[in-house]
């Protein structure tokens, strides 16, 4: 089943990150970075199944040289905690073969990006079994210049529309529209949403469609990144109370900042985080699974009860006056409410298999957590083997 995912970050320098090294992991490419005077060399990369960069039509021909436009880049921003870049992560839906996610790709990207003046950097990457990746994990990576391009190269000064929220919701709803598209012109029946779980079960309950609710009736996973992953191999990390924001003047002669307790809100990794809100999942599920089998329990009692003065009325004229004391109206009402309640009992039942499903999913995806967490201590344990590495040269 296709699942969505669109996430945008600011590449920051004051992070300590380097985007010609993001550009060469991204590429499965060996560059050099100037500013740093290393070569980032991930040529030995697996996973990378294609990798291109699309600039606006009469732009600068050394824009679409990777190694030239990213250390172009770096060189124009001057100040410590310059933001360098906007990244794009999206999810691909693994119902497609390789040739019609790049076009999918290519197409949101000049559509969405490069019309507006980017150059975009992407590069697709399946899933490696070997590093426990999921099977279905086909992604890509978009790396996006903050400045328009034209036929002198970038422009001086960066576009802050750009930045806006607005801008974000707009593009995360036209990914889901380009996927769903594609996705229906090959035949598939799958349907990516872009919005919140929350949100998908509202329009479901107002729809009158109860499976859907349950279905979605559930909490989300939350995403683990390669930081989030290798921090919690690094050993138990202490929470501590940190303070956060600016200093609240109200508060003079010593003003203070407002503090977090992070003690009382961290719950252990984002890694244990899914295993126990899939765990939780589980037992929601199971609870509503055990409500309708005592609602359909109910309903057939229901309906062995009219089904009985059918059956008396149907035997012989003393039974019917002696079942209905002499009024047909009953029998009609007793044949409408049979109907209605045959209705009910079916629906009920397809609602249980749904719910059974979704829980039998969020199960499999519960001891899924624990042998990847395993599989990725293992191999955070093993000496890299011709892995990403920087070079000086």
């Amino acid at each position: 089943m296709a699942s969505y995912h669109f996430s945008a970050q600011a590449v920051k320098r004051s992070e300590g990150r380097s985007v010609v090294a993001m550009a060469a992991y991204r590429a499965g490419e060996k560059l050099r970075d100037e500013r740093r005077g290393v070569d980032a060399d991930y040529s030995r990369r697996r996973g990378v199944v294609h990798a291109e960069i699309i600039a606006p039509e009469g732009s600068a021909e050394w824009l679409l040289d990777r190694e030239q436009l990213w250390n172009r880049v770096e060189k124009s921003e001057i100040r410590r905690d310059a933001q360098l870049a906007r990244e794009i992560n999206m999810a691909l839906p693994c119902e497609l073969t390789d040739e019609q996610r790049l076009a999918l790709v290519r197409e949101f990207v000049a559509a969405e990006f490069v019309s507006l003046g980017m150059v975009a950097d992407f590069a697709i990457h399946e899933p490696v079994a070997e590093k426990g990746d999921d099977p279905r994990n086909f992604h890509a990576h978009v790396l996006l210049t903050l400045r328009q391009a034209g036929g002198g190269g970038l422009r001086r000064v960066k576009t802050r529309e750009w930045n806006s929220d607005a801008m974000l919701a707009k593009w995360r709803a036209a990914w889901a529209e380009h996927q769903n598209r594609v996705l229906r012109e090959r035949g598939l029946a799958v349907k990516v949403d872009h919005r919140s779980l929350e949100v998908q079960r509202a329009e479901a309950v107002a729809r009158r469609e109860p499976g859907l609710a349950a279905m979605l009736d559930r909490f989300a996973e939350i995403h683990v990144g390669p930081k989030a992953r290798k921090a919690g191999f690094a050993g138990t990390p202490q929470s501590r109370e940190r303070e956060a924001g600016p200093f609240r003047i109200r508060e003079m002669p010593s003003p203070a900042r407002r503090v977090v307790r992070y003690p009382e809100l961290d719950q252990g990794s984002r890694g244990y985080a899914n295993i126990k809100r899939l765990s939780s999942n589980g037992e929601r599920f199971a609870a509503m699974a055990a409500k309708i089998e005592r609602q359909a329990e109910r309903m057939r009692r229901r309906q062995a009860y009219y089904e009985s003065l059918i059956a008396k009325e149907r035997s012989t004229t003393q039974d019917r006056q002696k079942s209905f004391k002499g009024r047909p109206e009953r029998y009609e009402h007793a044949l409408k409410r049979c109907e209605q309640v045959a209705f009910w009992l079916a629906e009920l039942d397809k609602l249980f298999f749904a719910v059974l499903g979704i829980r039998e999913s969020q199960l499999m995806r519960r001891t899924v957590w624990p042998n990847r967490m395993r599989r990725w201590r293992r191999l955070d344990l093993e000496p890299t083997r011709g892995g990403g590495r920087n070079r000086a040269r």
